[in-house]
């Protein structure tokens, strides 16, 4: 995200390595919808603020080249690639997207997007999760132009659908400004329950596009995040507000996708309970191989929490060491630990099961 594109998602193994180590069987294409958490590059397309195309972004890269990505390194898709042996995901509007290149999916996330359009108007320019949705569309189409109609749809019924939405509806709408648009018309607690009827809405969009196998992330501890200290709590102490929010919110995400499954009769989505493992994550960082969890890697002022990560900001030697990259967005090994998390967590985070027993269970059925 760009000056106030929230951390959506966060969960973690007690792991201390840089990367996921967890490999499932079987490439298969592979669909990201969301913010700046999953953002391949789409918005280096467009003309928005909401941008990480220019140093130091992507410092960790082979290239060492920013790429787009919110992140030093990998984010959270490139990871999952890796644990399908697939190559990273092309943005959609990427020229390089076309081919062959088309089978191994295509990512539509877009930094500063929430689930409602009215979340991140100040980033003018950006793909709303209607717009990704008929970008689906539009692939699909190009996709049966290839390979033809019938195996097109096996393809995309066969692929995983990550989506990460959510925590901008809450920092860069609702909480934006004080007495915001938003939080006039709705209380908190009914505010959420608007959202999770809309995020409703967009998830059975995707079932009737054809997705069935959804992995479906919650905000994160929206409160904690370098950029929320720095500019409402000087104490350090975790926004309370926020905090709440966030303990709204994902549960009744849980509870929403769990009666989508029983609608439709399958586990088609999985929701990752980001929250609950994410608060060992802040509080205790250093059981998790960091050195802080309050301050950013890359920022300026309390916390590197306050502007854009930039050539001029402070930044951190070893990018490890930090939870967070910038003011709002994990390191690439913060990322790497919540893919983990993602792939072989336990019922505490992942419900109704983790990734790998989801496609294991869904190669079984081919089989």
């Amino acid at each position: 995200m760009a000056p106030s594109i929230v951390l959506v998602s966060w969960m973690v193994l007690g792991l201390v390595m840089a990367t996921s180590t967890t490999q499932v069987e079987a490439a298969r294409a592979f669909f990201v919808f969301g913010d700046s958490l999953v953002d391949n590059g789409n918005n280096n397309f467009l003309a928005t603020t909401a941008r990480a195309d220019s140093p130091p972004y992507g410092i960790d890269t082979p290239s060492r080249r920013a790429t787009g990505r919110f992140s030093n390194g990998k984010n959270i898709p490139d990871f999952i690639s890796d644990a399908l042996g697939s190559e990273p995901t092309l943005p959609y509007l990427s020229p390089e997207l076309k081919g062959d290149r088309l089978l191994v999916g295509a990512n539509f996330a877009s930094a500063g997007i929430g689930i409602l359009n009215d979340t991140g108007v100040q980033f003018i320019n950006i793909i709303r999760m209607y717009k990704q949705l008929k970008y689906f569309q539009q692939y699909q189409t190009r996709l049966a132009d290839l390979v033809g109609y019938e195996e097109a749809q096996r393809i995309v019924n066969d692929a995983l659908v990550l989506i990460t939405v959510g925590g901008n509806d809450f920092v860069n709408n609702y909480y934006l400004v004080p007495f915001s648009p938003r939080s006039r018309q709705f209380s908190l607690p009914d505010y959420v329950r608007y959202l999770i009827s809309e995020y409703r809405k967009l998830l059975m969009r995707l079932y009737d596009l054809g997705a069935r196998k959804v992995l479906v992330t919650g905000t994160g501890p929206m409160g904690c995040v370098p950029a929320e200290l720095a500019m409402r709590s000087p104490s350090g102490q975790c926004v309370t507000e926020l905090q709440r929010a966030a303990a709204l919110y994902n549960p009744q995400l849980v509870q929403m996708i769990n009666e989508l499954n029983s609608q439709y009769g399958a586990n088609i989505f999985i929701a990752a309970n980001t929250e609950q493992k994410t608060n060992d994550f802040i509080t205790n960082p250093t059981a998790y191989g960091f050195t802080t969890s309050k301050v950013a890697c890359c920022g300026q002022w309390p916390y590197n929490g306050l502007g854009l990560c930039t050539m001029l900001s402070n930044l951190c030697p070893n990018r490890d060491e930090y939870a967070f990259w910038d003011p709002f967005h994990p390191s690439e090994r913060a990322n790497g630990i919540i893919v983990d998390m993602i792939l072989s967590g336990s019922s505490n985070y992942m419900s109704p099961m983790n990734l790998s027993s989801l496609l294991a269970l869904d190669s079984n059925t081919r089989t």
